[in-house]
């Protein structure tokens, strides 16, 4: 199948993750059929999302936890390193979507805060984490699921508020990040029909107009309940809109070979978005000691 229609890349969930060797043979097998230079993703935010998990990784606490811009590098740093040593290219994290009492809790504590300025600064160091160590951040879910009252991954949530300022000012603060991950959210102040992700207006107007994100644009995963529809032509529908990248995370062979035979190449602008993000990773790799960080974690969470 890879072979046939190669996609951008590949990202990996708990199902497909035991232990270490396992996990370094599937991935050097996934690098010598991909073609080169296609990304591997992984969610791994801390707390209950999180793909690499003990006793083989380390526990990484969930983001309401981290509370300072310090201790948010820290777990960014963390795991990046992870990430980085696994094989991993990109990581689905940091979480810019605010904490909202009242909302359903498919955020809740992966919410750094309520308030939209400490969401950005939290978010911005989080993310300075994950680039110190060598992978790429992707900033979710634009323009903002936090006041969603149902979860996307079962039903079609709408937010009906009309003043979306505070969601969408984390977003804007961290404009210059690599990555940005869309929202299956129907926001009727833009777009009354059609969720984020499959929404020329919200895309166009919200997310590169007025938070004015220039790179990668990345779709939540299309086998959520929240959307309806044959997958290859959601996937088509949502690169329509804007989308740069289509994500698929459903595993089953069938919808997955039918997506990528009907998927469109990649645009010359998401051509280039992927490059400079992974230039971005590669020019802000710092040597880190992992040891003297986790301590650190440690105490300022202590």
């Amino acid at each position: 199948m890879f072979h046939a229609n190669p996609p951008c890349g590949v990202i990996l969930f708990a199902r497909n993750i035991q232990a270490p060797p396992q996990l370094a043979a599937l991935i050097a097998h996934l690098r010598r059929v991909l073609p080169s230079g296609a990304l591997l993703m992984v969610d791994q935010e801390g707390g209950r999302v999180a793909r690499l998990r003990p006793p083989h990784w380390r526990a990484h606490p969930p983001a309401a936890r981290l509370g300072s811009a310090r201790a948010a590098w820290l777990s960014g740093a963390l795991i990046g390193l992870d990430c980085a040593a696994a094989g991993f290219d990109v990581v689905a994290a940091p979480v810019l979507d605010l904490a909202v009492p009242g909302a359903h809790a498919v955020i809740g504590d992966r919410a750094l805060a309520e308030e939209p300025i400490a969401v950005a600064r939290l978010g911005r160091a989080f993310a300075a984490g994950l680039l110190a160590a060598g992978v790429q951040p992707v900033g979710k879910h634009a323009p903002g699921h936090g006041r969603a009252r149902v979860d996307s991954h079962f039903a079609l949530p709408r937010v009906e508020a009309n003043d979306l300022g505070a969601d969408l000012l984390p977003f804007a603060l961290n404009a210059d990040l690599p990555w940005a991950m869309s929202a299956h959210i129907v926001y009727p102040a833009w777009d009354g029909a059609l969720p984020a992700t499959l929404s020329p207006t919200v895309i166009e107007t919200i997310i590169r107009g007025r938070i004015g994100f220039e790179g990668v644009l990345v779709t939540d995963d299309l086998a959520m309940k929240a959307l309806a529809g044959v997958p290859a032509d959601l996937a088509r529908q949502s690169l329509a809109a804007g989308c740069d990248v289509a994500l698929y995370c459903s595993g089953d062979f069938a919808p997955t070979a039918e997506l990528l035979t009907h998927c469109p190449p990649l645009t010359d602008a998401a051509i280039a978005r992927l490059a400079s993000a992974r230039a971005l990773a590669a020019r802000r790799r710092l040597p880190l000691d992992e040891a003297a960080l986790a301590a650190e974690r440690d105490r300022l969470l202590a």
